[in-house]
């Protein structure tokens, strides 16, 4: 659609984004924006939990992201087995090149998950300079760049400067995680019986709430400060 306005956000697995920021996607999807995420490890064949299931992972992912209006890409990746080096910049530069985002979100890169911290550092280089590694004048840097936090296991040091409230989109938020937790554990999606991911994302969207006065939110650090008018 033109004039669109697109929102990226890149984790490093399939879940990074539906568990950081579920909330704000379907608040953007609300207000018209495509909204693509972007997962940089699409190899899933060394992940013990879903061997012999690992292309059904990533298949049932797209499927169940575009049933909640986003669209979700895939790079070729595999976890524990990509670095920052030429060729990754070059990957993740070119998917970011082709979406052409206004606004985009990427992991906080202070993390205990090896995988999180490398995926922040790629995505720093291709949001800021991805012009200049795959040699493009009219590559589009997002005007607005956030980082997210994946939770207490995960994530260090995370001091959130930006809170979103997502009362509203909540209770689709956390069935979209719910359901995505299901698919990987290959069971039945059941609203009543909460997995680990939702019970975790529940105290944590309600923390940042508390913190800012609202039900659940989200929250974010700015990567470009800006002015706000408070009066």
């Amino acid at each position: 659609m033109a004039n669109q306005p697109v929102l990226l956000a890149i984790g490093a697995h399939y879940d990074d984004c539906i568990y950081g920021i579920p909330g704000i996607m379907l608040k953007a999807i609300a207000k018209n924006y495509r909204v693509v995420i972007l997962s940089l490890i699409g190899d899933y064949s060394n992940w013990p939990p879903v061997r012999g299931r690992d292309r059904e992972l990533v298949e049932q992912t797209i499927l169940l992201s575009r049933e909640y209006g986003a669209e979700m890409q895939f790079l070729d990746l595999a976890s524990h087995q990509y670095v920052v080096d030429e060729q990754t910049k070059r990957k993740v530069s070119e998917a970011v090149h082709a979406v052409k985002p206004d606004i985009a979100f990427h992991l906080w890169e202070y993390d205990h998950h090896n995988d999180h911290t490398v995926a922040s550092q790629l995505s720093k280089i291709a949001l800021r300079g991805g012009g200049r590694v795959i040699n493009e004048d009219r590559f589009k840097t997002p005007s607005r760049i956030y980082q997210y936090d994946n939770g207490p296991g995960h994530t260090i040091g995370f001091e959130p400067d930006t809170f979103v409230d997502v009362t509203e989109h909540w209770d689709r938020a956390i069935a979209w995680l719910g359901r995505l937790m299901a698919i990987m554990q290959n069971r039945e999606y059941d609203p009543e019986q909460p997995g680990g991911a939702e019970r975790n994302k529940e105290i944590l969207a309600r923390y940042r709430g508390n913190t800012c006065g609202v039900q659940f939110a989200e929250a974010l650090w700015s990567a470009r400060k800006r002015p706000v008018e408070i009066l």
